[in-house]
C-alpha cells in the first residue's frame, strides 16, 4: 500500500465525516493523518505498519493506523465504504462551492434533498433555497455567483498547496536511480497565484522514455498517457495530475524552458531565435548551420540567443523578450531586501500572538522592525480596538520597545483602519495622529457598484492620515471575486497623493494582482508587501508576496518596506502634516 493511496483514503474519510456532522476534531484527525502519511518515504507502507514503525509518525493515531492496517490486509477500508454507503457522492463536490460550509451542506441535504451541484443550482434558481429560514434571496444569489466562479476556476489550487504537492512529486521522482536532476516547471515555477497541472522536468542517465514509463506504472496511478514518448501525463488516485518530461542531460535547459512556458513567452523567444537564423525544435537548439548546441542549463539557451536571462516569474509574454534584447530587464526584488513588515495583527484584535512574540519572531527573521496594525473599532467582528484599547496598546508597544532597543529593533504603532462607507477613515483625526502609519482597508459592503466603491476608495485616498491602501480589490482567490472598482483611477489617485498600495501577501489574497503591480510601478506608486500576519508563522507570507512582486516587475526601490523604519515614519508624518515627501 503506497502512501498516496492511503492518504487519499484517509482524506475521503475526513470529508465524509464532516458532511455527516461528526465532531470536528474527529474529522480533523483524519485530515491530519492524510497529510502526515505523505511524508513517509516508501513505496509500501505495510512492512512499516507491521513492524510498528508507523506509530512513531506524528499525526497518526490508533483509528487512522487501523485504517492503514485494513488497507494492508484487504486493499480497502470498510469504514470508508460504510461512510460512502450513507453519503450521496455529490455532497463532496458541494464542498468546493465558495460560501458553503459542511454544516450548510448538511442542512441543504436534509431539508431540500440536495445531493449535487446541479441540485443546488436548481434550488437557487427556483426559489426553494431562498425560502429557507436564515438564508434568503441574497444567499441564493451568492451561491449562484459562487457556482459560476467554481466553473471558471476548475481544478485550480492556491500556489502554496500546488508548491507543496509539486515538491512531494519532485522528491518522489528523485528517488529513481536513473534520474540525475529534477526541476518543477510550468505555472508553478512562474509563480502564478493559482495552479492546476504540475509539470516536472528530469534529466536521465539512461533512456528517457524508459524512465518516464516507470513512473506511469507505479503504485497510486489511476491513469497515464504518453507511454513510450519520454513525456507522461499521470493522474493519481487522489486526482493530482503530473506531467513528467524526461530528457537527456544536454537537452535539459531547453526542456525546462519549454515546460516552464508561457506559450506567449516561448513564441517570443522562438521568433527572436529565427531572426538570428537559429531554431528551437523539441528540446534542441540549432545554430544557423544546423549544428546542435548543448543546453544543459537554461542560461545556455538565453546566452546562445544573445538574450539576458529572463527570470521565470517574468515569462508571460508581456514585453520581457524585448526587454531582454535591449538589456532593460528589472533587477527583481529578493526576500532579503525587506527591512521589516507593517501589516501584522496581535492578540489585541484577531491575532494569535502577543506584541512581544510577534516582535521576537520578526527579529528572528532578520528584520529591523515590525508594525502592529490591528483592526479598528468598526471591525467589531475581528476584535477591533476602541480608542481606549488603542492607547493601552501604544503603552505596551512603548514597553516592548524598551526591551528591544538595545538590539536596534523597533515596533511601530500602526492600525488597519476600516474605510467607512463614505470614504472616511475609522477613528477621529486626533487619534489617527497618534499612529506611526495607517493602513486603510475596505472590510464591508463589498456589493457596492463600481462607481460607488471607486468613489469610496478615492475619498479615502484624500485623507491626510492614510499611508497605505490595504488589499485594494478585496479578492479571495478561488472563493471571492474582486469587488467592482476602477483600479486605474485608484492607482492614479494614489500616485497623486503619494500613498502606497499594498500587495497583501496572504496566499488567499495576493492582492494587488501582479499585473496591476506593474501598472502601479509605471505610475510611480510605491508598493507595500504586507504579510497580513495573524500569527508568528504567518509572517512567512512575505515569501508569497515577494513572488508576486517579482511577477509584477518590482525592484527593491519600488517597495515601501525595503526602507528603514525612520524613513517610513517620516513619510507618514510629512503626509499627515501636508508636507512634501
Amino acid at each position: 500500500m503506497d502512501p498516496r493511496t492511503a492518504s487519499h483514503v484517509l482524506s475521503q474519510i475526513g470529508d465524509l465525516l464532516e458532511l455527516q456532522g461528526a465532531q470536528r476534531f474527529k474529522a480533523k484527525a483524519y485530515a491530519v493523518a492524510s497529510h502526515a502519511i505523505l511524508s513517509v518515504q516508501t513505496d509500501d507502507l505495510c512492512p512499516l505498519y507491521r513492524s510498528g514503525a508507523l506509530s512513531d509518525v506524528k499525526g497518526l493515531g490508533p483509528a487512522t493506523l487501523g485504517v492503514i492496517g485494513e488497507l494492508c490486509a484487504d486493499g480497502q477500508s470498510s469504514y470508508l465504504e460504510r461512510l460512502r454507503a450513507v453519503t450521496p457522492e455529490g455532497l463532496i463536490d458541494l464542498m468546493r462551492v465558495p460560501g458553503l460550509g459542511t454544516a450548510k451542506i448538511h442542512r441543504l441535504h436534509q431539508e431540500l434533498g440536495i445531493t449535487s451541484v446541479e441540485d443546488l443550482e436548481a434550488a437557487a434558481r427556483d426559489g426553494r433555497l431562498a425560502a429557507l429560514p436564515r438564508l434568503g434571496e441574497k444567499t441564493a444569489q451568492k451561491i449562484l455567483k459562487g457556482l459560476e466562479y467554481l466553473r471558471s476556476t476548475g481544478d485550480y489550487v492556491l500556489y502554496p498547496r500546488g508548491r507543496a504537492e509539486g515538491e512531494q512529486l519532485a522528491a518522489l521522482v528523485r528517488q529513481h536511480p536513473d534520474i540525475q536532476r529534477v526541476e518543477i516547471a510550468g505555472a508553478l515555477r512562474r509563480r502564478r497565484e493559482i495552479v492546476r497541472d504540475l509539470v516536472l522536468v528530469a534529466s536521465c542517465r539512461t533512456i528517457p522514455a524508459a524512465v518516464a514509463d516507470d513512473f506511469a506504472r507505479m503504485a497510486g496511478v489511476r491513469d497515464a498517457a504518453g507511454i513510450g514518448s519520454g513525456t507522461v501525463s499521470i493522474t493519481f488516485v487522489d486526482g493530482i495530475r503530473m506531467e513528467l518530461r524526461c530528457v537527456e542531460p544536454p537537452q535539459f535547459g531547453v526542456a525546462l524552458w519549454r515546460a516552464t512556458g508561457s506559450e506567449d513567452h516561448e513564441r517570443g523567444v522562438r521568433q527572436h531565435a529565427e531572426s538570428r537564423g537559429m531554431t528551437i525544435s523539441e528540446e534542441v537548439l540549432r545554430d544557423a548551420d544546423g549544428m546542435t548546441l548543448p543546453t544543459d542549463e537554461e542560461t545556455d539557451l538565453y546566452r546562445a540567443l544573445g538574450l539576458a536571462y529572463v527570470e521565470p516569474e517574468l515569462r508571460e509574454g508581456l514585453g520581457e523578450v524585448e526587454a531582454a534584447v535591449a538589456g532593460r530587464l528589472p533587477t527583481l526584488i529578493r526576500d532579503r531586501d525587506l527591512r521589516g513588515v507593517l501589516h501584522c495583527h496581535s492578540d489585541y484584535s484577531d491575532g494569535k500572538a502577543t506584541i512581544a512574540q510577534m516582535a521576537s519572531a520578526a527579529q528572528a527573521r532578520g528584520w529591523g522592525y515590525i508594525g502592529i496594525s490591528d483592526h479598528s473599532q468598526s471591525a467589531f467582528y475581528a476584535g477591533g480596538l476602541p480608542p481606549e484599547r488603542v492607547l493601552a496598546q501604544h503603552e505596551e508597544i512603548d514597553r516592548v520597545n524598551e526591551t528591544f532597543a538595545r538590539d536596534g529593533f523597533r515596533v511601530l504603532k500602526g492600525i488597519e483602519a476600516d474605510i467607512l462607507l463614505d470614504g472616511r477613515i475609522d477613528y477621529e483625526p486626533e487619534l489617527l495622529d497618534r499612529f506611526d502609519y495607517v493602513i486603510g482597508s475596505v472590510h464591508s459592503r463589498f456589493g457596492l457598484g463600481e462607481t460607488a466603491m471607486t468613489e469610496r476608495v478615492l475619498a479615502a485616498l484624500d485623507s491626510r492620515h492614510l499611508t497605505i491602501l490595504g488589499h485594494p480589490t478585496g479578492r479571495l482567490l478561488l472563493s471571492r471575486e474582486p469587488y467592482a472598482i476602477d483600479m486605474d483611477a485608484v492607482i492614479e489617485k494614489a500616485s497623486e497623493r503619494s500613498i502606497a498600495i499594498e500587495l497583501n501577501a496572504d496566499p488567499h489574497r495576493l492582492d494587488l494582482d501582479w499585473r496591476l503591480c506593474r501598472v502601479a510601478k509605471e505610475r510611480g506608486v510605491t508598493i507595500e508587501i504586507g504579510p497580513d500576519a495573524h500569527s508568528t508563522n504567518s509572517l512567512d507570507n512575505t515569501e508569497f508576496g515577494i513572488g508576486i512582486a517579482r511577477k509584477g516587475w518590482l525592484e527593491a526601490g519600488d517597495v515601501l518596506n525595503t526602507r528603514e523604519a525612520d524613513e517610513i515614519v517620516r513619510g507618514a508624518r510629512a503626509r499627515r502634516n501636508g508636507e512634501e515627501r
